[in-house]
């Protein structure tokens, strides 16, 4: 009976120790909860700001991280950098300090310091200069000090880039006839926070009726429904945030499909009119054309029964009619030989 309770009683010590030797600290300033050791060693505590970080365009940003270890021998520190909405696994190294020398390293080597340098006093503090939109996301503080491994001795801090909005396109699409409806947009390329979209209508146009009008101000989107000619006119978009505002306009017309067939039907009727015109002063023209030919003539080897013989002379063309008239007054036969033998002789 001696060895279960003496097996029982050195499971307990063993327990009791095993409890004692790792600790739970709760960090009430930086809400985070550390792991120590009161025997193995000391638990790495590293101390960010809770809150997001945000700084305008070209400012220098000083992100800062604090810790407290036994500075050794092995003491590391290493600054990286992950992008929006990427895993922590994917960030990538800004600098490193180590054996007593700092490494900047990275595409914001040039930019990116220690504001204690060495960090061995226990401020980690990374100061960026010059920010540029593309240093929008997440900086990973991690200290590490063999033999404290009770933690990994990392913090967190998410910095936003504050970027005034760029000039927005606006664009439109529909059917913008009365009756139809036309969807107008506008955005900004660039950005930080992201921009809201206001559509405003300019001049002293009539308001539209309630419900006509529909905004969106996250997409930037304005809906117009129930077209009439008033809707006609010059619309603004505006896009802003705490940076400041830009703005592009776009002029929205509406046309009235019953006027448009009218137009069409009269540009019909004018076409034929004129293609009538075209064709009558074309057939005018050919009488006309037609009426100025020359008459058709006799050629050199046609013949006339009046013509006279070549070497007669007018006399004997006036004593043959006369002989031609006797003949037809005296129709017996003899007369007829001796005025067709005169003839012959004269020939």
């Amino acid at each position: 009976m001696a060895w279960p309770l003496l097996g029982a009683f050195l499971c307990g010590h063993l327990l009791g120790f095993l409890c004692l030797s790792v600790i739970v600290v709760w960090d009430r300033p930086s809400g985070s909860v550390l792991l120590g050791s009161s025997v193995l060693g000391l638990a790495v505590q590293v101390t960010v700001p809770t809150e997001p970080l945000s700084m305008p365009v070209g400012k220098t940003a000083e992100l800062s991280c604090s810790y407290s270890t036994s500075v050794g021998d092995n003491f590391a520190l290493e600054w990286s950098f992950v992008q929006p909405g990427k895993p922590i696994s994917a960030s990538v190294p800004i600098l490193y300090f180590t054996n007593g020398h700092l490494y900047p390293t990275g595409s914001k080597a040039d930019r990116a310091s220690l504001l204690h340098n060495p960090p061995t006093g226990g401020l980690a503090t990374l100061k960026l200069t010059d920010l540029r939109p593309s240093d929008t996301g997440t900086y990973l503080c991690n200290v590490n000090n063999p033999p404290d491994f009770y933690t990994n001795g990392l913090g967190l801090i998410n910095l936003t880039v504050l970027v005034a909005p760029s000039n927005p396109l606006c664009s439109q699409s529909g059917q913008t006839s009365v009756g139809g409806f036309a969807a107008l947009r506008c955005s900004s390329s660039v950005g930080a926070p992201k921009p809201v979209y206001n559509w405003v209508r300019l001049g002293s146009s009539p308001t539209p009726p309630p419900g006509s009008m529909v905004q969106d101000e996250v997409s930037g989107q304005l809906i117009l429904t129930n077209l009439s000619l008033t809707s006609s006119g010059t619309y603004r978009c505006v896009a802003s945030n705490q940076m400041g505002s830009a703005s592009c306009e776009l002029n929205l017309s509406v046309t009235d499909s019953s006027e448009g067939r009218v137009a069409g039907t009269l540009i019909g009727v004018l076409l034929g009119v004129l293609l009538l015109s075209v064709a009558t002063f074309c057939l005018i023209r050919f009488q006309k054309e037609r009426k100025k030919e020359p008459k058709e003539t006799y050629g050199g080897s046609d013949l006339r029964e009046d013509a006279t013989a070549p070497g007669v002379s007018e006399q004997a063309s006036v004593r043959a009619d006369s002989s031609k008239g006797l003949l037809e007054k005296s129709p017996s036969t003899s007369t007829v030989t001796t005025t067709k033998s005169k003839l012959s002789m004269v020939v």
